[in-house]
């Protein structure tokens, strides 16, 4: 994989195993928009870029060389997924497929403190209500950036926040819970870099003190804020997929990447819905 810059931005050339709507588009993150020319525009660690994949090239417009880590590990380019996939479909014919149909799915390296949010926001709600609470939450207490759009609000900020003045966000019984994290994490009672290195089982009960984080939110500002790839988020509808398709399986069987495991299933049950048709 090589890196350079072109006048509007820098590309990454050799990549593959990337898709943009199937990574973009999956619920991980929401702070990206789909463009009618299948270009994505979005905000990540405060920088307004938008996206492109051409063949195996892998367009930023707007961004800078000088951030050429950054873009690599929040969309895990570096990362062997073709080696998972193979290690995955040895398992089950169920995953072999369900890992061929979506080959494209990256697992994004977000910013922890914006990913605990997301999903205590996550709760009870659909991505478009979801994307909403959080532009209005950026463009409410964020920062002005310099390429004219929001910042993500820092815990130190929403710590101060009551539930009234967040009112204008419309996020509901969530209000309480974001600024519950807010104090837990900017008074460092709860230090995010740390949790991210703590044996798995103790970073979930860590996460769990924060009111309003259990188990599924848990594992999913791990998995998509953390990076560990041993977690994984089961909803009442990741249940039922892996009673139907993988009754055999637990989390513990699919390893050390249960969460690309995770990505996989959901995706191929969330197309397939005639699978779960007449099902109990």
């Amino acid at each position: 994989m090589k890196c350079k810059e072109f006048e509007n931005g820098i590309v990454f050339s050799g990549i593959s195993d990337f898709d943009l709507d199937q990574t973009l588009d999956c619920g991980q993150s929401f702070r990206w928009e789909r463009l009618n020319n299948g270009d994505y525009t979005g905000v990540a660690f405060d920088r307004e870029v938008t996206v492109r994949i051409d063949g195996d090239d892998f367009y930023i417009f707007g961004g800078k060389y000088e951030d050429e880590r950054l873009w690599s590990d929040y969309f895990d380019l570096d990362f062997d997924y073709a080696t998972v996939k193979s290690d995955l479909s040895g398992l089950s014919d169920i995953l072999k497929s369900a890992s061929e149909y979506a080959p494209g799915i990256r697992i994004l390296r977000q910013e922890r403190w914006e990913a605990l949010c997301s999903f205590i926001i996550s709760q009870n709600n659909n991505i478009p209500r979801i994307k909403g609470i959080i532009k209005r939450m950026c463009e409410c207490f964020g920062e002005k950036t310099a390429d004219g759009g929001y910042s993500f609000p820092t815990a130190q900020t929403l710590s101060t926040l009551s539930v009234e003045d967040m009112a204008p966000l419309r996020s509901g019984f969530r209000a309480k819970y974001l600024i519950d994290a807010a104090q837990r994490v900017s008074s460092g009672e709860i230090d995010l870099a740390e949790v991210e290195k703590m044996p798995i089982d103790e970073a979930r009960q860590c996460l769990m003190k924060i009111k309003g984080v259990g188990p599924k939110v848990a594992e999913c500002a791990l998995l998509y804020g953390m990076h560990r790839l041993e977690c994984f988020p089961m909803d009442v509808w990741m249940k039922r997929a892996m009673q139907l398709l993988l009754p055999e399986f637990t989390v513990e069987t699919l390893g050390k990447y249960a969460g690309i495991a995770q990505q996989y299933i959901f995706h191929y049950s969330r197309m397939h819905p005639e699978l779960f048709d007449n099902k109990s």
